[in-house]
């Protein structure tokens, strides 16, 4: 019978690492709590410096947090040796023995646990096929590209049967396309083996193309997790807003708030918004309008006689499926506005629009 999926729980996580040098004793994750449903594929993102290699490296055991706790389902592994328990680990360098062929490579784990040689020979080879790489069973890691080595390295993790699978930026070390092309199948071997699998990365494409749910890390702490579109189209802070893509800020004064639809003034014009969240959406109240490039259309009618911009084109780059506009407005305000497929040059002065629902309001 197939075992159930793991649930993780992180629980105040705390890790504080000592002063070095007379510096301050660095807080790399400052009470961190998670909760990963069993199966799914969870991702830790944040720029470099922010505790999710931190984070990950608590839950896979090779160091042990400050306080707080860590369970999987209703067992709690805070301070157990990693042997114990039961997670699969996907390294950024792969980390294969260079002298074992692919096939001894993804045995090993089973050798440790001393699993028979018929049934570790067996376990292996589907281990392999999962990944379509039961083909280089004999070859070794050197005769391997890149790519290659990261599907034996992630058989390597899986076929051990682990309860939770732990990838620590596993794409880094390919080129653009190989990345974009391993995305999908990463995804599909991670959901198709049902394993609860948490995902360390900095690449936002990564996160928001794989993941079930992402938590996005600034300076050790979490300071949004949600599905990816959700994060993407209604962030909660400056900080998200940027790191997940390109955003227009447009500095504004709360005219009017009728429930969620609020008016706003900036430098551009009237704009109206629909706030989702509780803020501090009174009148009179500063706060930070996000428009996505992708969100501003050229040449489009007003919404209700607002939420339109008239500019002039001042460069233009051009990127194949868009072109990005830098347009510059009344009082020097440039903004960017993405042109999907375009078929012809925009030049000199346009009008640009934007939705209500397409205009994210933050704090100021």
């Amino acid at each position: 019978m197939a075992r159930m999926p793991t649930a993780v729980h992180i629980q105040e996580i705390v890790k504080t690492f000592p002063a070095v040098g007379g510096a301050p004793p660095a807080v790399a994750c400052d009470h961190i709590s998670l909760s990963i449903e069993p199966g799914e594929l969870y991702f830790l993102l944040g720029p470099s410096g922010c505790g999710k290699t931190t984070l990950l490296r608590m839950i896979a055991g090779f160091i042990d947090p400050t306080s707080g706790r860590i369970l999987f389902d209703e067992s709690d592994v805070t301070f157990m040796p990693p042997n114990r328990r039961n997670t699969g680990m996907v390294f950024q360098s792969y980390a294969l023995w260079p002298h074992m062929t692919v096939q001894a490579n993804v045995e090993f784990g089973l050798s440790v646990r001393k699993v028979p040689g018929p049934e570790r020979a067996r376990a292996a080879l589907e281990a392999l096929a999962a990944v379509k790489m039961e083909a280089y069973a004999k070859r070794k890691p050197n005769q391997l590209s890149g790519g290659q080595q990261q599907r034996v390295a992630l058989a390597r993790a899986l076929v051990i049967r682990p309860s939770v699978l732990l990838l620590d930026e596993p794409l880094s070390n390919l080129d653009a396309k190989l990345r974009i092309e391993l995305r999908g199948e990463i995804r599909r071997i991670c959901k198709s083996s049902g394993i609860t699998t948490i995902y360390v990365t900095h690449d936002q494409k990564e996160a928001l193309s794989m993941a079930d749910r992402v938590a996005i890390l600034e300076a050790g702490r979490v300071v949004q997790t949600g599905p990816p579109a959700e994060l993407y189209r209604r962030p909660r802070t400056r900080f998200v807003a940027e790191f997940l893509g390109e955003t227009n800020f447009l500095p504004a004064t709360v005219t009017s708030a009728d429930g969620p639809k609020i008016t706003v003034e900036t430098a551009a014009g009237a704009f109206s918004a629909r706030a989702e969240a509780a803020g501090p959406w009174r009148p009179g109240a500063g706060v930070l309008c996000s428009v996505r490039p992708e969100a501003l259309r050229i040449g489009l009618p007003s919404w209700g006689g607002m939420n339109t911009m008239t500019g002039r084109v001042v460069e233009t780059t051009y990127l194949g499926e868009m072109a990005q506009h830098v347009v510059e407005l009344k009082g020097g305000l440039r903004v960017k506005a993405a042109d999907l497929n375009p078929r012809e040059a925009v030049t000199g002065t346009i009008t640009i629009g934007v939705a209500p629902e397409d205009v994210v309001l933050l704090p100021a």
